[in-house]
């Protein structure tokens, strides 16, 4: 007697879920008004895609890049009296809403420099 003759060759699973017509509404209109929220609050997209178009292909350019974007935030601080810390200022950098597109067009420039010039970028990090 084999064990396969005796066992179930098809198992059926079923589920039954009732849906509140009203929480679907309600969660529909959450999701419309995220949608919309999200569309009228990004007003700075155009320049965020203006500095992600922007190619590096220039030596001098490159060099300007680096030397302008600095590789840390230069707000962050330890505020120190006598040789104690009193308090330490988080970076604010983040806050900027073109954080990201400028902290990667400095990271373009280095790889550019590096990379096509063949130069050496330690003196930017």
């Amino acid at each position: 007697m084999k064990v396969f003759d005796n066992t179930t060759k098809r198992i059926f699973l079923a589920s039954w879920v009732t849906i509140n017509h009203t929480e679907a509404t309600n969660t529909r209109v959450a999701q419309q008004q995220e949608q919309t929220s999200k569309i009228f609050c990004d007003v700075f997209l155009p320049l965020r895609r203006q500095v992600d178009k922007i190619q590096v292909r220039d030596r001098q350019l490159a060099h300007h890049l680096c030397q302008l974007i600095p590789s840390q935030c230069p707000f962050e601080r330890d505020v120190k009296l006598f040789g104690k810390t009193l308090f330490h200022i988080p970076p604010m950098c983040k806050l900027n809403p073109l954080y990201e597109e400028v902290v990667s067009l400095r990271f373009r420039a280095l790889c550019y420099l590096a990379d096509e010039c063949g130069e050496d970028v330690s003196q930017y990090c």
